[in-house]
Order: C-alpha cells, then sequence, then structure tokens
C-alpha cells in the first residue's frame, strides 16, 4: 500500500489504518475489562464477500456501537471465535468499512470531525434538526449526493447502517433504508445490540458504568427479493432483523423473562 494511497472519497489509507489502530487501543477495555462483550455469530463475517455489504442495526449510542462494530468486524475476520482477545487483530483492520452517520453529529465538535476520517458517510437527515423531529412541512429534501456516496461506499467494502435514524428504540425503519437495499442490491446483514445505552452516555464517548454484559449478535443475511419485494415488505423484514417491530412490545414468554432475568444480574454494574 502506497504511502499516500486513497480511498474513493480521498481519505488517506495510512493515516486512516493508524486511526483506527490507536483508537482501537483507546477503547478496547471498554468492551473488555471495563465491561464485558458478548458476540454471537462472528463465523457469518468471516464468510462475507470483501464489498457490497450492507450492516443493519438497532441503535443505542452515536459512537460506541460503531466502534464495537470495528472491534468485531476486524477481530472475526482475523479468526476470532465470538470474541475480541488479543488486540492484535487491529493491527492489519479492514479499510473499506463505512458507516452513515448524522451529518450534525459528524459535525458536533473536533473529536467527531476526527472519527469521521475513520470511515463517516454524512447524511443530512430529513426527518430530524437539531436533535428534534420536524414535522412533514420543515422535512428537508434527499440529498442525492448523500445516496450517491453510500453506492460508492457499498461498492468499495461494508457500510454499516442505523435504519431507525435515532437511538431510541422501537421507533420506525426509515424507508430510505429499503431504497439502498432495492436499488444497490448488497448482502444485508442484521445485527442485535444490547448493553450499551447502559454502559455509556448517549453520545458513547464517556463511560457511564462498569461490570456491564453488552451483547452483540449477528444474524444470518436476510432473504430478500430485490425485484418483487415492495419498499414496505424490505422495512418489516428489517424491523423484525434488529427487533425493533412493535410486535416484541407484546407478551412475553415467561421462559424468555426468566432468562432475561438471569441476564440482567450479569447487566447489574459495579458500585
Amino acid at each position: 500500500m502506497g504511502l499516500f494511497k486513497r480511498n474513493p472519497f480521498g481519505h488517506i489509507l495510512f493515516l486512516k489504518k493508524w486511526l483506527i489502530r490507536i483508537f482501537a487501543a483507546i477503547t478496547h477495555r471498554r468492551y473488555r475489562g471495563f465491561n464485558e462483550l458478548q458476540i454471537e455469530g462472528s463465523e457469518i463475517i468471516k464468510a462475507l464477500p470483501d464489498t457490497n455489504v450492507l450492516f443493519i442495526s438497532n441503535h443505542q449510542t452515536y459512537f460506541a456501537d460503531v466502534v464495537a462494530m470495528f472491534h468485531v468486524f476486524n477481530a472475526s475476520l482475523s479468526g476470532r471465535q465470538d470474541n475480541i482477545k488479543n488486540l492484535g487483530y487491529i493491527w492489519q483492520p479492514k479499510l473499506n468499512i463505512y458507516y452513515v452517520a448524522a451529518k450534525e453529529t459528524m459535525q458536533s465538535g473536533i473529536l467527531p470531525r476526527i472519527l469521521a476520517y475513520a470511515g463517516a458517510i454524512s447524511v443530512e437527515r430529513t426527518w430530524r434538526a437539531g436533535g428534534k423531529d420536524v414535522n412533514d412541512t420543515e422535512k428537508k429534501d434527499v440529498n442525492p449526493n448523500d445516496t450517491e456516496n453510500i453506492k460508492i461506499a457499498l461498492a468499495d467494502g461494508w457500510v454499516i447502517t442505523f435504519p431507525q435514524g435515532t437511538t431510541k428504540s422501537f421507533k420506525p425503519v426509515r424507508k430510505g433504508t429499503a431504497h439502498i437495499i432495492k436499488q444497490h442490491r448488497p448482502i444485508v446483514v442484521p445485527i442485535v445490540i444490547d448493553g450499551f445505552r447502559r454502559s455509556f452516555d448517549k453520545k458513547g464517548l464517556r463511560m457511564k458504568k462498569k461490570g456491564i454484559l453488552q451483547t452483540f449478535t449477528i444474524k444470518e443475511p436476510l432473504a430478500i427479493d430485490y425485484d418483487n419485494d415492495t419498499i414496505e415488505e424490505i422495512v418489516e423484514k428489517v424491523e423484525y432483523a434488529i427487533e425493533q417491530h412493535t410486535s416484541f412490545l407484546k407478551v412475553i414468554p415467561v421462559e424468555e423473562i426468566e432468562e432475561q432475568a438471569e441476564l440482567d444480574k450479569l447487566r447489574q454494574w459495579q458500585y
């Protein structure tokens, strides 16, 4: 790799590699040490092609979710089985991983601007402004440059997106994700996370509590009929896959409640 080789967005890969290494070293104990990250499905990551993969996930913090994904993806590609032991996996990180983030978030300070260099695809949210939802008359048109950048990123590698567009649970999945899936036909890999909002503040930069069990479940790619599935059908598949469909709010079986109670004991923080 040439010293000044760049990716399609003009980022120097040598600088990006060192940025990922440094942030991985700084954050590793947040997921293995202060807290414990329980991973399932890392074998799915290793079997994926190098490009045109779209990861969809529920969202709990602005940055801690994405950082965990960088750890898990690189550890999985290095042969770790459902763990992020031995930080050596980050020495040669996968450099064509991108994540979709709100432009206002990535421009909110020096640190977010630095983190953006690690792979952010900044988009203008049409439904929120200044951290608040806007009504239909205030919504902005979709910026065509945003969708074009996602297309470029998928052609170059992997893209992480949070289709609800917010860290609040059980919010509707935005149709924009379904349009991307239907138009670009990526392999769609669902991820379900938990424990992050208990571990970190909303931005995911400051750790709130220690001893939290964080869970990270990678599911098999979605079965999508790109030609015949409607946008609404794809949206529903995404909601179910990331366990954010409203049906998940209905009555939970007793066995599952008991199992959850046992997990909650592990999630209790230490004083």
